[in-house]
């Protein structure tokens, strides 16, 4: 199947000319202009993921800390992301000032307003967890901006700790949103959420590719697992530790630690499908014979897990599992169990 071209690249090119630069053929990336030719090609399902971390970071007031998470994402910029998640209720932590809930409350107001013009001033996504008010009622919540740096939602955090709630926050509803992108669908969990497993299930129902997660802390192997399990990206974003990206098999595909202490951006392929190996293992020769090098097959040999992934814009996973009569590993294990009520009530 014939792709359209690539709409992150489609979109830059349109800003470009909306804003006033189409003849001289560059775009602006944190004030830097690059030639259109020194951008290179992307996959039709590329996206760029950012992570921030606080690790190390502290300051004596709210406004000191928006400077410092400002210049990290700055930074970030080099590589063009596509969306970038902020840490847990940043705007007020690892700050020696104390501020009340409705100060931060105030602050968050004030940080959305300035993250709205990055956001739209270098056409990226951002997942900005700060505080957030409804009918009285204050949230510790993650909101989603888009390019234009338009609010598309806001997730509220489901799972507060006693602290939060003796502090004046209230939980959010128990129906975690899934918002629609240009990329892909995408959802979020906050920090304590990790405790249960209800809104990481529900994400995957909604089909949720690609999950952020804010937090106070790294969360680790307990991520990585909610990764693997429900088969979607997942993306951290924290206070304190290391802040990492994980792919639908729980490989870690970016981290930050001793050299990139505080922020990674690195690339993920939406364009795959996650199978139970056997027994669709037997199409595997014929698919690498026709297709080459325009797919990768990775086997997962314990687990029995294989991973088709399109490497050019002109493959598309669906089509592939349609001609060789494949299943994904959902859908597999969806038929096996119709199979097996039907066959207890028969």
């Amino acid at each position: 199947m014939e792709k359209k071209p690539n709409p992150r690249r489609k979109f830059l090119k349109a800003a470009a000319l909306t804003s006033g630069i189409s003849s001289m053929g560059i775009l602006a990336v944190n004030s830097q202009p690059l030639p259109y030719s020194s951008i290179p090609e992307k996959l039709t399902r590329e996206v760029w993921v950012a992570g921030i971390s606080q690790e190390d970071i502290f300051v004596d007031t709210a406004e000191d800390m928006f400077d410092r998470i400002f210049a990290l994402m700055d930074k970030v910029l080099v590589n063009q992301p596509d969306i970038i998640c902020l840490p847990e209720v940043f705007h007020t932590a690892n700050i020696a000032k104390k501020y009340t809930l409705p100060e931060k409350l105030a602050l968050s107001n004030s940080v959305l307003h300035r993250m709205a013009s990055f956001a739209k001033k270098n056409r990226c996504y951002l997942v900005v967890a700060v505080n957030t008010e409804e009918n009285g009622r204050i949230f510790n919540s993650a909101v989603l901006l888009d390019r234009e740096g338009t609010r598309v939602g806001e997730y509220r955090k489901i799972h507060l700790t006693e602290n939060e709630i003796n502090n004046g926050l209230t939980p959010g509803p128990l129906d975690p949103p899934v918002f629609q992108t240009d990329f892909g669908k995408v959802g979020i969990q906050i920090c304590f959420d990790v405790m249960w497993e209800d809104g990481w299930r529900k994400l995957k129902d909604k089909e949720a590719e690609i999950v952020f997660w804010p937090s106070a802390y790294g969360g680790g192997q307990s991520l990585q697992a909610k990764a693997v399990q429900h088969r979607y990206v997942l993306a951290t974003s924290t206070r304190k530790g290391s802040s990492k990206l994980w792919d639908i098999t729980g490989s870690e595909l970016a981290q930050t630690g001793f050299w990139e202490k505080n922020w990674y951006c690195a690339p993920v392929n939406l364009e795959k499908a996650f199978l139970h190996t056997w027994p669709f293992v037997k199409h595997f020769d014929k698919i690498k014979e026709k297709y080459g090098r325009k797919i990768r097959i990775t086997n997962f040999h314990e687990e029995e897990w294989s991973v088709i992934e399109s490497l050019s814009p002109n493959i598309v996973i669906a089509d592939i599992l349609k001609e060789f009569n494949l299943k994904t590993y959902d859908q597999h294990r969806h038929d096996s169990e119709m199979a097996q009520i039907k066959a207890r009530n028969s």
